[in-house]
This record gives structure tokens, C-alpha cells and sequence, in this order.
């Protein structure tokens, strides 16, 4: 099947010289005006080979159908060449910097204008067959990352599971976790744009949130399942569980995708500090601490208010919203006790739906 050309000049002779001289190797189409010109082009996008655009028309110029490819983002997929007797330096720039990739003089010599309009559309061949081979091989990596993606969630929530059950927990903890991490972090980026998180972030760091206590499979059962309270020596080890889920996470963590694992690994670590620095392991404060092991902190220790744990019975939504409110599980981001304040209704109805 030959390519298409497209023949746009209000003489019939000079589209008549036109089409004898590219019939041979082409399907010319012709129109008389640049009205007659756009209409084509509109109603067969990508199937024109090249265009050979007269300037001087009625009803529409040769320009006003570069103004119409140029505001439709068609001048990079189809090679136009004005064919023109208007010679003036004037007309020739306003010509390149709407698109056009060459301009030849009337009158012409055939085999030049033939050589020039055959080399043109064996480039923009060549350019187009190779962009939609990179776009193609664009969308295997994106469809192997996804892949990837997957199983690495699939792994992860695994893993959380693990942990869960083996602190006599309910499964749905992970869950409701990483629940709450999404829903606050909704209210983040609608409310603290000043933190770049954008929606995808936020997908990535609620699905990270299920490894926060991946390093309580260290701690021995007699410290994870008891009932009571916990002396100095058990809690200090019990602490080490941020530390050492980090240390699983930057070993054993199998990923490619370097930002997930990140934040695992800063979630893991930092879940247990706090805004006034007395949190644990390392005391950091502020915004020393990540932000997603900020609003994963949050999340945390709602769902373990409002849950039964082996050292207490749950709390009310309301008791545990104000309790974290009046900094009875230690100090928060200001921000972020915005957003939750911003959120509780959400975090109650999630809570009941994942119990």
C-alpha cells in the first residue's frame, strides 16, 4: 500500500505538476484551499506520509493550516513543505518556526522537490517507527514494574501477616494501618502541599506502613505476649524492634524499586519517635523525622487504642481520639493533628469496617 501525500494549492496546475510528479510512488490527495486542507487532515490523523502546503489560498491560507497542526500538536508526527513563490525572509521564518520542516521555491526542479519531499518522509518514518518501538518498550518496563510492584505488596502484606498473628493480634491490624495512613495522607495533600506528597506517594507509603513492626519477629514471645506491663530491661528490648526491622528491611528486602523500599525502612525505624524528640530509637524531632513514619506513628497508635491487646481492652473512639489529642501517647506534627482532627470520622468508620 503507497504512502499518502497531501497536495494543498488553489491552482490546478501546479496540483496537477504535483501529482504527476509523486503519483508514481504515492497516493496524492488534493485540496484547493487551506479549508478544504484542514478538514482532510482532520479526519485522518496519522495517515498522511507528508504535506505539500501552498501559502497564498483563499478561504484559508497556507499559514492558517500551520496555526491549526501547530495548536493540535501535529506538526512532529507529519513532515510539511511549503511550495511557494513567496520568497521573502519574512515569510520563511514565520514558516520554520510554525513547524515546517523544509520550504521549496516556485518554480521548482522536479527531481529536487522529489528528492527532498522522498527523504522527508523516510525520516519521519524512521522517527516514528522509533518513538512507538520506545513507547512500546515503555510500556513492558511499566508493565514489569507493575508486576514487580505487586509482589513485592504481596510479600510485604505476607510478612505483616506473619508478624500480626505471631503478637496475638488480629490480621485486620495491617490493614487498618495502612488504612489510616491513606486517609490522612489524603487530608496532607490536600491541606500540606508544602510536603510534595502526591497521590502516588501516598499509594507507596500506605502499602510500606504493613512493615512497621516487621522487627517484633526478634522480640522473645515472653516479652511480644505479655499481659502486663513490661519492667525497664523487657521494654528496652522491646524497643529494638524498630531498629531491627530495619536492618530486615535494608537485608533481606528483595525490590527494584529503591523509593518503596525507603520507605519501609524509614517507616520501620522511625514509627516510635516522636515531635518532642523522646521517642525511640534515635530521638529525633520535628521534621528530622520522615514524614511517612510521622503519619504511620499516627495510624499506629490510633488502631492500638482502639483495639483489644493483650495488656488492655479497647478504647471508645472518642477516649482514644482525645486521648492522642491531649498527648497521652506522646507529642505529634502539628499538621498532622490537623489532618487527623480533619479525619476522624473516617478513621471511626474504617475502624469499624476492619474489625
Amino acid at each position: 500500500m503507497k504512502d499518502r501525500i497531501l497536495v494543498v494549492d488553489d491552482m490546478e496546475m501546479n496540483r496537477e505538476i504535483l501529482k504527476g510528479i509523486f503519483e508514481e510512488d504515492y497516493e496524492v490527495i488534493l485540496a484547493e484551499n487551506g479549508r478544504e486542507a484542514v478538514e482532510y487532515i482532520n479526519s485522518n490523523r496519522g495517515k498522511l506520509a507528508a504535506i505539500l502546503l501552498d501559502i497564498v489560498m483563499p478561504e484559508m491560507d497556507g499559514f492558517g493550516v500551520l496555526d491549526y497542526m501547530h495548536e493540535q500538536h501535529l506538526m512532529m508526527s507529519v513532515p510539511v513543505i511549503l511550495i511557494t513563490s513567496d520568497t521573502s525572509s519574512e515569510s520563511r521564518k514565520r514558516g520554520y518556526d510554525l513547524g515546517v520542516s523544509d520550504i521549496v521555491s516556485k518554480p521548482f526542479e522536479v527531481p529536487i522537490v522529489r528528492r527532498r519531499v522522498s527523504n522527508l518522509v523516510d525520516l519521519y518514518h524512521h522517527k516514528n517507527n522509533l518513538e512507538a518501538m520506545v513507547e512500546k518498550q515503555t510500556e513492558e518496563i511499566k508493565e514489569k514494574n507493575r508486576e514487580l510492584t505487586e509482589m513485592n505488596y504481596h510479600i510485604i502484606d505476607t510478612l505483616g501477616t506473619i508478624v500480626e498473628f505471631r503478637s496475638m493480634e488480629s490480621g485486620n491490624h495491617i490493614y487498618r494501618v495502612r488504612s489510616f495512613t491513606a486517609i490522612l495522607l489524603k487530608y496532607v495533600i490536600k491541606y500540606y502541599p508544602e510536603y510534595g506528597v502526591t497521590e502516588d506517594m501516598a499509594d507507596v507509603i500506605s502499602h510500606a506502613s504493613t512493615m512497621h513492626d516487621v522487627g517484633k519477629i526478634t522480640v522473645p514471645d515472653s516479652i511480644l505476649l505479655k499481659p502486663g506491663k513490661l519492667t525497664r530491661e523487657e521494654f528496652e528490648l522491646m524497643k529494638t524492634h524498630t531498629s531491627k526491622g530495619a536492618e530486615i528491611i535494608r537485608e533481606i528486602f528483595v525490590t527494584d524499586n529503591m523509593i518503596f523500599k525507603e520507605y519501609c525502612y524509614n517507616i520501620a525505624l522511625s514509627h516510635h519517635e516522636k515531635w518532642d524528640g523522646k521517642g525511640y530509637p534515635q530521638g529525633l524531632k520535628e521534621d528530622e523525622i520522615p514524614l511517612a513514619a510521622q503519619v504511620v506513628s499516627i495510624a499506629d497508635v490510633y488502631d492500638a487504642l482502639v483495639s483489644d491487646r493483650v495488656y488492655k481492652p479497647a478504647f471508645s473512639y472518642d477516649v482514644a481520639y482525645q486521648m492522642i489529642l491531649d498527648g497521652e501517647c506522646g507529642q505529634f506534627n502539628p499538621k498532622l493533628m490537623d489532618c487527623f482532627r480533619m479525619a476522624r470520622k473516617e478513621f471511626e468508620q474504617k475502624a469499624k469496617e476492619l474489625q
